[in-house]
């Protein structure tokens, strides 16, 4: 149990103040010393003083998390999690949304609008969740709470990458992995997860090499310092970058080590992720593993479920769809790639040019040649739309094999054009000089 004595204590030193720098005009140095040693039992209108100056409130200060506000607030967070749990994000964004966060101490109303940043990302909102995250992190800083921009910096970096800003991306996690470095702070949980998270911002931004180097260095740091989250963490975005790479056999073994590591810990979105990853890598190997990528699949189905997004949801109808055409299931192919379009709506995305390639597959493997057709343009439509990343150089490479498939030189050979353009591969020799060459 703590005390007033405590709390105070602790919300200045949090805050960065010296004793004198609390105490201001108001009070002497040596009251403030009084009460931090539980020899004096500040009033009431002292303590709404020390509260402003410390960011907090009287209540946190005077009951500390047994105040009625403080309270019930942690209880309707906590609601709002079991929401989450249950898959109902807009639920949980509904109760969130309703709360008086200012009445609850800094750490509570940072828990809180985490949390509702986390439903805005789950609901495929990610500009209202980066509203949410840049302000706390800003503020976070100011305080030099550095474990707590970790988390935010992991959260805001993660929401800037499936949004796409890679400059942005890299930007906020290098920044406050400096800060951390410069507290010490280096190999602790959160400097290696946020250190992963980044570096998948270097491979989607094509900087694959220094993504190569970078991944390396933290290998050997979460294995001389981290715990396993901290390692499983590590492990997993290295496996990312191995992928990229086409190393599939090491990422393999580095996405193997990843679960064993991951597994130990609580429940979260990593690990249903990292098994949606581990079957897309089955289903890509050599040989090919889909009744592998399947167990994956499935063992990671019920946590993306509750945990996952839209986007994570969709990814995991793509590869079931992949699977069950390996393994001959023309029906199931075509009826989880539908599902996975259904998910994701009418906005363009880079997801759903990959559904309807597997759609299109799956229409193929039927005998549909016209609507294997169709579906492979309307991917081509979508990827003309998305601004250039590895991801869309794979997917524009993918198309060009389809085409091919076809017979359709002409279709294939723009797609392979169009996927070393955006792989960062541009035309050595103008198009005019080779029309000039041809009709001569």
């Amino acid at each position: 149990m703590t005390t007033i004595a405590d709390r105070v204590r602790e919300a200045r030193i949090s805050a960065g103040l010296s004793q004198t720098s609390l105490a201001g005009s108001a009070f002497s140095p040596s009251y403030i010393s009084l009460i931090e040693a539980g020899h004096r039992e500040p009033t009431d209108s002292a303590l709404a003083v020390l509260a402003t100056r410390l960011g907090t409130t009287l209540e946190y200060l005077k009951h500390g998390e047994d105040g009625p506000n403080e309270a019930r607030t942690r209880l309707e967070i906590d609601y709002a999690k079991l929401d989450m749990t249950q898959g109902d994000a807009a639920g949980a964004r509904r109760r969130l949304e309703s709360l008086d966060l200012e009445i609850v101490s800094p750490a509570v109303r940072v828990e809180a609008l985490t949390t509702l940043a986390h439903a805005f990302e789950v609901l495929g909102d990610l500009e209202s969740s980066v509203a949410i995250l840049e302000p706390l992190l800003a503020d976070s800083r100011a305080r030099t709470h550095h474990v707590e921009s970790a988390k935010l910096a992991n959260e805001l970096v993660a929401s800037y990458l499936e949004a796409g800003d890679l400059h942005r991306s890299v930007e906020v996690g290098e920044r406050t992995l400096d800060e951390l470095e410069s507290a010490d702070l280096s190999g602790t949980d959160e400097h290696l997860r946020l250190a992963s998270t980044v570096l998948w911002a270097y491979v989607e931004r094509g900087d694959l090499l220094y993504a190569t180097h970078r991944a390396a260095e933290l290998v050997r740091l979460a294995e001389s310092l981290g715990t396993p989250r901290g390692r499983g963490s590590v492990y997993w975005n290295a496996a990312l970058v191995a992928e990229q790479r086409r190393d599939y056999e090491l990422a393999q073994r580095y996405t193997e080590r990843a679960l064993a590591l991951l597994s130990e810990g609580e429940a979260d979105r990593d690990l249903p992720r990292l098994r949606l990853n581990y079957a897309w890598l089955l289903l890509r190997s050599d040989p090919v593993d889909p009744r592998g990528a399947l167990d994956q699949i499935e063992r990671a189905a019920p946590g993306l479920a509750v945990l996952g997004s839209e986007l994570d949801l969709s990814r995991t109808d793509v590869e079931r769809s992949r699977a069950y055409l390996l393994l001959g299931d023309i029906d199931a192919a075509e009826r989880f790639a539908v599902a996975a379009l259904e998910r994701l709506g009418d906005p363009p995305r880079l997801e759903t040019a990959f559904a309807q390639l597997s759609r299109g597959d799956a229409l193929h493997a039927r005998g549909d040649v016209v609507g294997a057709a169709r579906a492979y343009e309307s991917a081509a439509d979508l990827l003309g739309m998305m601004s250039a990343s590895r991801h869309s150089a794979s997917a524009w490479r993918d198309l060009g094999d389809r085409y091919a498939m076809h017979g359709d030189s002409a279709a294939a050979a723009q797609a392979y054009d169009r996927a070393l353009r955006e792989a960062g591969f541009r035309p050595t020799i103008p198009l005019s000089t080779w029309e000039t060459w041809s009709l001569t």
